[in-house]
């Protein structure tokens, strides 16, 4: 039998949790993402690269005076889409997809989310009734920042304080985690998707969610900000009728399964509306 991962170990087996709650309880994350931030934590990052298969070969001569600094290094040659119907990625990661019921609920491995789990405007999350979620998983060997996915206006930030729960396929079939988990939304007029939601949501030892602007213009393929430390998700909510996957990632997302993708990439089409 394989062995289990440490991830898996909290969230099957009861010792693990045990350990989970003292994790998501106590100050013992906050003391994690503390050394992570420190000098402390600079002997760590060759280890995680090697244990993560990382290709640095784009991130030649920098240096990192922490864990954290490692982690959110920035590179420069991200090539976009620019055709002006097709959507694209706003990060690395594993994409799947859901439909918007008319009761502006969703179901995600295992829970069952409504929009106002994602976005607390009442009024705004009516809007994305029978629209379409696009779910946006980043793994640790993923470059964690993230970039428009069109032209258009980015209106304000809104924090919304919780947990930080993992954010692997075994944590989300054992936890309602986007409903849980501490996240930030932010509603961008696109010029060509219409009104879109996009939610960054933290996961385990992530604690940094940063968006470097609020209520400007924005340029598809300009970073729009970036996640601090393991693992996080971005979610997108379209509104109906708006975009229509491409066949071959609808084809590979079926059943509940991901498809990787990378930031820049031609993920679906703009709809006439």
């Amino acid at each position: 039998m394989a062995k289990k991962s440490f991830v898996d170990w909290l969230y099957t087996t009861a010792p693990g949790r045990v350990t989970l709650k003292v994790l998501l309880h106590t100050g013992a994350l906050k003391l994690g993402e503390i050394v992570a931030r420190s000098p402390l934590s600079k002997p760590f990052i060759s280890r995680y690269i090697k244990n993560n298969n990382i290709d640095m070969s784009d991130f030649k001569g920098q240096k990192y005076n922490s864990f954290q600094d490692f982690f959110s290094r920035k590179r420069d040659d991200i090539e976009v889409d620019r055709q002006a119907e097709h959507l694209i990625s706003p990060c690395d990661g594993y994409l799947s997809a859901y439909r918007i019921k008319s009761n502006n609920s969703f179901h995600i491995k295992g829970s069952w989310y409504k929009v106002t789990d994602l976005v607390t405007d009442k009024k705004i999350a009516k809007e994305f009734v029978g629209g379409d979620c696009v779910i946006l998983r980043l793994c640790a060997n993923d470059y964690h920042h993230y970039c428009y996915i069109d032209d258009g206006f980015q209106g304000r930030n809104h924090f919304v304080k919780g947990l930080l729960h993992s954010v692997q396929p075994i944590a989300l079939e054992n936890a309602p985690v986007y409903r849980q988990n501490r996240r930030m939304w932010t509603i961008l007029d696109t010029v060509n998707f219409g009104k879109v939601a996009q939610i960054e949501i933290g996961a385990l030892l992530v604690g940094g969610i940063v968006n470097d602007h609020e209520n400007v213009m924005m340029r598809k393929g300009a970073e729009m900000g970036h996640f601090e430390l393991i693992g996080s998700t971005i979610v997108l909510l379209f509104k109906k009728g708006h975009i229509d996957l491409l066949p071959e990632i609808k084809e590979c997302i079926k059943g509940d399964k991901e498809v990787r993708v990378i930031q820049g990439q031609h993920i679906a089409n703009r709809t006439v509306f």
